[in-house]
């Protein structure tokens, strides 16, 4: 059933608060997401912590390599807090409202740190081809300095896509309907509830989508396709099966990662099915966080060596 809006329009008619979509009128079906969403999200947080806490406090974690990964594994936090609390309580409560203000903010957020891994899942395949393709150059090449800089970059980039596409969308008028047909306050559902033309804006949404998942996506093809080269003349079965061991972990998570969103947001607009969105949102915004601390240590002995030392136990 749709919302009444008039409660919640100025003046002006103009829409000043929004409420996100019931998942179901059957509590029991509410509580069951609740409880699956809450025990994925404190997996993920505390995955993710954990990691970053192993790289902060191991010295022999402090290469190229580790430093991308702690930044991915913050990235990861604060990609599932700008997005998961607001989604827990309007599971289990009737408080579903949202302010234009504080959607507006969850958009910036959950846009800075989704199109800022994408960069830096780019710049971690870039490391992975320097380290097996160029072995002898890497210590220069991959310096403290240009590891900063490829960090801040990435952290820049999305800083600034977030910012214009959220000042872009939320310059339009919304006078109703008022109620979001999803989890959170992500760009498509947005947009649909704008008054008006929004071409311009999902042309802005798709041709940003283009760029900044689609450009890195292809550059992380074209660094493994150099390292499977390079992997395929090493004469030995051992320098082979280390090479692709550490890239392994890499590539599943830029498999599940940019799979979900390519699915997401570079599919027609008359492909669009909101349960088929929100079943993919909640894949690309707690699934995969709560699976990329699991990917990375499962096989890395480093990461497994570097917790127990700083969690202090015998046994990981």
């Amino acid at each position: 059933m749709s919302l009444n809006c008039s409660l919640w329009q100025d003046n002006g008619m103009s829409v000043k608060r929004f409420a996100f979509a019931k998942f179901s009128e059957v509590t029991e079906q509410c509580f069951l997401l609740f409880s699956f969403i809450l025990l994925m999200f404190l997996a993920s947080l505390t995955g993710n912590a954990l990691i970053a806490l192993a790289i902060r406090t191991s010295p022999v974690l402090h290469t190229p390599m580790y430093f991308f990964l702690a930044n991915l594994s913050l990235l990861e936090i604060g990609y599932t807090c700008s997005v998961v609390p607001k989604m827990l309580q309007s599971l289990m409560s009737e408080a579903r409202g949202i302010s234009r203000e504080s959607c507006a903010m969850q958009m910036f957020f959950f846009t800075l740190f989704g199109i800022s891994e994408c960069c830096f899942l780019a710049a971690m395949a870039f490391d992975r081809y320097m380290a097996i393709c160029s072995p002898l150059h890497y210590a220069t090449r991959m310096s403290h300095g240009m590891c900063t800089h490829l960090a801040m970059v990435s952290w820049g980039v999305g800083c600034m896509v977030s910012l214009g596409q959220t000042s872009y969308i939320f310059s339009l008028d919304f006078c109703g309907p008022c109620e979001i047909d999803h989890f959170f306050c992500d760009l498509p559902p947005i947009l649909a509830l704008a008054c008006g033309d929004t071409s311009h804006n999902e042309a802005a949404v798709f041709v940003v989508t283009i760029v900044c998942i689609s450009s890195p996506f292809l550059l992380i093809i074209a660094s493994y396709g150099r390292i499977l080269a390079a992997v395929l003349v090493m004469p030995s079965p051992e320098g082979r099966h280390k090479a692709l061991s550490t890239c392994s972990s890499h590539l599943l998570v830029v498999t599940l990662f940019y799979g979900s969103a390519s699915v997401t947001y570079l599919r027609p607009k008359a492909n669009h099915s909101p349960g088929v969105d929100k079943l993919l949102a909640l894949f690309y915004t707690v699934v995969t966080s709560m699976l990329n601390p699991i990917i990375y240590s499962l096989r890395n002995k480093d990461i497994k060596a570097a917790l127990r030392r700083s969690l202090g136990k015998k046994k990981f």
